[in-house]
This record gives structure tokens, C-alpha cells and sequence, in this order.
């Protein structure tokens, strides 16, 4: 386990990292009952651009001082959202505590990982019963006892918050370099072990954003820091004993929106340095063994193409759509680095999206018709063994290999019916051998649910994929309330794969489908263009056109529809309610990004640079301005009625600002024509992602659910 970078489960849209005010109590708040919701005060704001004036009364609610977040009247207003929110979920309070002890039920509590080899050592993850979080063993290869190394739950002791960020064990296996964040505002500070005696040393490195890498000689780490703009523009050295005010800058990127990343090749010979925004990449290469070395610039970047590199005996190997949208596989030598011969040409019936390189094989993984492949080739023929799975939809991928020479691959696979399964493949004679199958204690018979992978047609013409999954007997005669999830952008596809906490919903009753909709890359890279900059409407129509054709065929109908999605997932839910708000019988919209257009304009938000290739500038560009502007949630708010509403954001997220919720909660509260609730909740002390554990993290699923099934009609709370 050299190195592991751990993400939040939600890609994103962005804007800037706020600093963060102290988490105000509801204790004193829920002193006296509101008879009715807050209502933001309208502060006159506007502004001019390509001949048209914007107006936006709720300017105020993004603190002027940000990334200080201290103003009285923002903070008052948040608390007084979540005191409403509080006070009408207390009815749903059983229900929630239900929902919660269900998930909690089928979770293993004493879970753990598959050990995995990797050098002289074994490594894994388990949690203590009853735990937040994981604690990281060891043991050595040759025989040993076990060995823990890390333990969350100490270091998130007494914390609101805590993410592991980087984990990452130096070659010669006595170091461990590791980042965590205990607020929320993904700023992570570095820290390192002597693991054999589990001394902290005084070395601390504050404010990165990247993963960690050792130099081979276990001396030196490479990392990344996020400047003031929360933006990783650099690649740095640390040398273990030194003051950090002394590390070496590597790199620095000079182009706004461009982020800089640090990896390694499958060999450990090279270090990765990759620099790139949403459709342009630049990468070079550094010697592990002398990481100061003059780096080999691949090829230099060109607007538009992409790509990533392996090495393998010294030959690299590229994936790159230079000349077809769905990637080819090209070779190159390291000293006519950006000489390229293509190995596997691009298709258009197969997309390919990783390759990695072992000692006497390589494998492709990518997508055909929608599905994953896994493919092993030769290096010295065309021989190709694809690997196959038993189900018609599913989810499958390699998965924690860290060795270079190998004879077996670890395979992650799972279904919208079956569980998390872990297997080894033998390379050799293609055995594939299940090591563990997810645990669900309370029990769980797959054959007692159904799934199936159909097509809906657009209103372009378009078929556009659904993976469903319900119990068996559910009535497909238009009476079943159904839910309905997608993500639909930055190329993200969203697998048909298994959840525990989703059975609470399909246990009673509700089929659940995932929209594979464009703007995610789930039938290929053009499936992802179509749903992006001038053509972001289709993710939304997509959406919808799926919504009505699922009703149409039975599987529900129109207002028995309840919907989810979060971060640019929330800027769906934002479009759809504007668009369609009958068709929905309650919806739920995650930390959403929903002020697209004042967003897009601020200069000063972080990512906001990072993220025009995929929304469009319409600071320079007027017809950007104006598409962005017929769509943008918050912008196209108007008088008519809107389906019951939970919206949710946190106030230190780096990625969509916390005002973004607000300001659509409160123009929503004072615009719209029905008595239908909104409710808005902001975790005053966590970000993106929501509540760090596990048990608060399900908790809040449960929240989401008991909302829904009460909105739904489905307790015995009358809506």
C-alpha cells in the first residue's frame, strides 16, 4: 500500500474553500417553536453583462468577507433554516430512527477488507464494532502477527468532522505519509509515522490537496499544496528532517484552471506529474530514484486532447483521444517521448478508459455497449482474454492490485442485486476465485429482487439507459412509487451497482432506477460531449423524457416519482422542478449546484477558471451567458407550484459554496405558489460530502428516505 488517495463519493462542481465560523448550537435556536419558515431578506443587488441587467436580492447570503464566514445576518438565517427543518422533521423522528436501524442492520460492523499483498508486508482495513471508522493493519509476508498502523478513530477523537485524505507507506516500509482533513474544507495536513514504533515525527506539512508520493530511497515525498484559490498548481519536495519552508518546487502551472496531480507508474519507476483542466492534459515523468532529476515533458499540451501515461520496460504507453473520441492505446520511447504509434486504435463501439501495465501482461479496461470489460493482452502477440461476468448489468473493475509482477488480478464486481464481491483471477488458466462476498447480517436473498437494464426514448430520438431494481411482485401497473437517481456530468457514469440502504426504499415498495443520462460517459465519450456546454439541456430533457417513458410502461406514474441528486446531480434536480415540477412526488437535492450563472462569472471562486470547458465562460462569451442563464436553477425560479423539496449544503464545502442552497431556498420560499414544504439543512460543521462516519453518514441517508416516504404518502403522517 504505497500510496491511496481516498475521494469523496460526489464529483462536483466548485467554487472556493471557505474558512470556517464556529458550528452554531440549535440547542439554543429550538427554544421556541417557528409558526412559520424563514424568509430571507431581498437586499437590492444587480449587475450588467451582454446588454442584460441581473438582478439577485439574495446576493447577500454569500458573506462578503468569504472565505471568513462571520456575517451575523448569514449565520442567523442558516440557523433559523435549520431550526425549521429540525422542527418538521420531529414528526418523521420514529421513522428516521427506523430507517437508520434497518441500514444499520445490514452493515457488518466488525467489517474488514481482503488482505492484499504488496512488497514484504500484508495489508488490510477493518472496523471495530460499533466504530466510525477504519483502523489500517499489517503483517509481514513471511509470517507475523498483525500489526495496526493507523487508526481513525483516534485521530477523529473529539472531532465534528475527519477524512483520511493520502495514505501512503514509503518503499522501504518503515514510514507512513498520511493527510486528513477534520473540518470539511478538503485541506489536508501531512503527517508522518515511524511504524515500527508508531513515533510521530515533528515533520507536519498543512494545506494539501494530493496524493503522496516517496522518492525510492524512502527519503523524500512529493505532494501538492492547494494555494489561496483552493487550486493544486504545484507539485513539491519534501525531505524528511528539513523545514518545509525549504521544500523544492517540481512544477508550477501557470494556466488558470489547471490542476496539477502527482501519481506513479505500475513499475514505481517513474513519478507522475499531470496537469490538466476538463479536456486538456500535459503530463511529464520523474525518476523515482532521482525525483530532481530534469522531467520528461510526454508531448505538450493541445486544447482539446487528453491523455494519460504508463510505463513498461522503457515503453510508455498512452491513452489518449487524439484521434477518436472513445481513447486509443499508443506507444512511445522515453527519448521521442511524444512519438506515438498507436497500439489499439479507438472504436466506436468500444470505449476505452484505463490501461495498466504488469510485469508479463497488460490490462484494458473500458466500456461496450454500456458495460464494463476487462481485457488482458500479451505484450508480445494481439492475444486478448476478456474476462467474463455472469449477469447481463453490471459493475466491474480492477481493484487494489498495488504489485508489479503478479499471476493473479483483484477484481471488484457487483449488481443492483449483488452485494460487493471481491475476487482474485487467475491470469493463467482464467479461474476467478471469489475471496469475500459483502455481508449482510440481517439477512438478504437476491432472489427475491429483480433487475432489469432497458432503454427509454428521448424526446430527440434518443434511447437512453435505465438500470431498475425491485422486489418481486411489485405491481408494474403504474401503481408503485418509483425513485429516480442520476448524476449527468464531467463524464461520470453512474454503475448499476448495490446498495444496503436503497433496500429500504425497494423493501417497500418503490422500484428504484439510475437514469444513465448524458453528461456522464456511460455509452462512451460522445454520450458525455452531448450533455456538456452547449448541449447541457439534454441531461436535464434526458432526465425527464426517462421519468414520463417509466411511466408510461407501468413501472410508476406521474407525481408517484421521487428523485435525487446531488452536487451537479442538484443542478438536475434544480432544472427539472422548474421545468417539470408535476411529475415529481418529492425531491432531494445534495449541497446542489444551482447559481450556475453567478457562479461562472466569479473569477475569485476557486474552480470557477477549472470548470468553464465543461459549463462555458459567459464572462467572454454571450451566448454561453444566455444558454446558461435559460437553464440555471436559481436564475429560472418562477410563480408556480413546486413538488415538496429537501435541499441540503455544508457550510465549509470547497466545492458548492454554501450559499448556493441558501439563495435557492429563499427565492424559492418567496416565488413559489404552493404550500408544499422546502426544507433546508446545513451541516454547519462538515462540507461536501456530508457528515464524516459511517453511522452518520447512513444517518443521513435515513433522514433523506423518511423524508421521502412521508412526502410520498407512505407513513402514517399525512403529507
Amino acid at each position: 500500500m504505497k500510496q491511496i488517495l481516498l475521494p469523496l463519493l460526489l464529483a462536483a462542481n466548485l467554487a472556493a474553500a471557505p474558512a470556517f465560523a464556529e458550528s452554531p448550537t440549535t440547542e439554543e435556536t429550538m427554544t421556541k417553536k417557528m409558526e412559520k419558515p424563514p424568509v430571507a431578506e431581498q437586499r437590492p443587488h444587480s449587475y450588467e453583462r451582454h446588454g442584460y441587467t441581473i438582478s439577485d436580492p439574495y446576493h447577500w447570503l454569500k458573506d462578503q468577507s468569504y472565505p471568513k464566514i462571520d456575517d451575523e445576518d448569514v449565520l442567523d438565517y442558516l440557523k433559523e433554516e435549520n431550526k425549521w427543518f429540525e422542527q418538521n422533521m420531529a414528526g418523521q423522528k420514529a421513522l428516521t430512527n427506523e430507517l437508520f436501524k434497518e441500514m444499520k442492520a445490514r452493515i457488518k460492523e466488525d467489517e474488514s477488507s481482503v488482505p492484499q499483498k504488496d512488497g514484504d508486508w500484508i495489508y488490510w482495513t477493518a472496523f471495530d464494532e460499533g466504530a466510525q471508522y477504519k483502523k489500517w493493519y499489517r503483517k509481514p509476508a513471511a509470517g507475523g502477527d498483525d500489526i495496526l498502523i493507523l487508526d481513525e478513530n483516534a485521530l477523529a477523537e473529539g472531532k465534528e468532522y475527519f477524512r483520511l485524505g493520502a495514505f501512503s507507506v514509503s518503499p522501504d516500509g518503515k514510514l507512513l505519509a498520511y493527510s486528513y482533513d477534520d473540518n470539511g474544507s478538503e485541506r489536508f495536513d501531512v503527517h508522518f509515522r515511524v511504524l515500527s514504533t508508531g513515533e510521530e515525527l515533528p515533520d507536519v506539512i498543512p494545506g494539501t490537496l494530493s496524493s503522496l508520493v516517496w522518492s525510492a530511497d524512502s527519503k523524500n515525498l512529493l505532494y501538492g499544496l492547494a494555494n489561496e484559490n483552493w487550486r493544486t498548481d504545484n507539485a513539491r519536495l519534501h525531505v524528511l528532517g528539513t523545514d518545509i519552508k525549504d521544500d523544492l518546487e517540481l512544477y508550477k502551472e501557470e494556466q488558470d484552471g489547471f490542476t496539477v496531480g502527482i501519481g506513479l507508474t505500475q513499475s514505481e519507476k517513474f513519478i507522475v506529474i499531470a496537469t490538466g483542466d476538463n479536456e486538456t492534459s500535459e503530463v511529464r515523468l520523474v525518476p523515482t530514484d532521482n525525483p530532481t532529476a530534469e522531467q520528461i515533458l510526454i508531448s505538450p499540451r493541445q486544447k482539446g486532447r487528453e491523455y494519460s501515461v504508463e510505463e513498461h520496460d522503457g515503453t510508455l504507453y498512452i491513452l489518449t483521444n487524439d484521434d477518436h473520441v472513445n481513447f486509443r492505446l499508443a506507444t512511445a520511447t522515453l527519448d521521442k517521448p511524444d512519438e506515438w504509434t498507436t497500439l489499439l486504435a479507438g472504436s466506436d463501439e468500444f470505449y476505452l478508459t484505463d490501461m495498466t501495465p504488469f510485469k508479463n501482461f497488460y490490462v484494458t479496461e473500458g466500456r461496450e455497449n454500456g458495460l464494463d470489460q476487462i481485457d488482458i493482452w500479451s505484450y508480445d502477440s494481439s492475444v486478448k482474454d476478456r474476462i467474463k461476468f455472469p449477469e447481463a448489468s453490471y459493475n466491474a473493475g480492477l481493484d487494489d492490485n498495488p504489485e508489479y509482477d503478479v499471476t493473479k488480478l483483484r477484481l471488484a464486481y457487483e449488481s443492483m442485486v449483488t452485494p460487493d464481491t471481491i475476487y482474485d483471477f487467475t491470469v493463467a488458466n482464467g479461474i476467478l476465485e471469489t475471496l469475500k462476498v459483502q455481508e449482510i447480517p440481517s439477512g438478504y436473498d437476491a432472489e427475491e429482487y429483480v433487475t432489469e437494464r432497458l432503454t427509454i426514448e428521448a424526446r430527440d430520438g434518443t434511447m437512453v439507459p435505465v438500470s431498475l431494481v425491485y422486489k418481486k411482485g411489485t405491481k408494474l401497473d403504474g401503481s408503485a412509487p418509483l425513485h429516480l437517481y442520476a448524476y449527468g456530468a464531467y463524464g461520470y457514469a453512474v454503475p448499476p451497482g448495490f446498495s444496503t440502504t436503497r433496500l429500504s426504499l425497494v423493501d417497500r415498495g418503490f422500484v428504484y432506477a439510475i437514469a444513465h443520462i448524458r453528461g456522464g460517459d456511460d455509452l462512451g465519450r460522445n454520450w458525455y460531449l452531448q450533455g456538456k456546454l452547449m448541449e447541457r439541456t439534454n441531461t436535464f430533457n434526458d432526465f425527464v423524457d426517462v421519468a414520463k417513458g417509466l411511466a408510461n410502461k407501468g413501472y410508476t406514474a406521474k407525481g408517484q416519482i421521487s428523485a435525487s441528486g446531488g452536487s451537479a446531480g442538484g443542478s438536475l434536480m434544480g432544472a427539472i422542478v422548474n421545468s417539470d415540477p408535476d411529475l415529481w412526488g418529492a425531491i432531494v437535492a445534495h449541497v446542489p449546484f444551482v447559481d450556475i450563472l453567478n457562479t461562472m462569472q466569479d473569477e475569485s471562486l476557486p474552480l470557477t477558471p477549472g470548470e468553464w470547458p465543461e459549463w462555458g465562460n459567459p464572462i467572454t462569451d454571450k451566448a454561453a451567458f444566455e444558454y446558461i442563464r435559460s437553464y440555471s436553477p436559481y436564475d429560472q425560479v418562477s410563480a408556480q407550484d413546486y413538488p415538496p423539496m429537501l435541499i441540503t449544503g455544508g457550510l465549509n464545502d470547497p466545492r458548492v459554496t454554501y450559499w448556493e442552497p441558501a439563495k435557492w431556498t429563499a427565492k424559492l420560499r418567496t416565488t413559489k405558489t404552493d404550500d408544499n414544504i422546502l426544507l433546508l439543512k446545513t451541516n454547519m460543521g462538515a462540507g461536501h460530502g456530508g457528515k464524516s462516519g459511517r453511522w452518520n453518514r447512513i444517518e443521513e441517508v435515513a433522514e433523506e428516505f423518511a423524508f421521502i416516504l412521508w412526502q410520498m404518502g407512505m407513513t402514517e403522517t399525512e403529507k
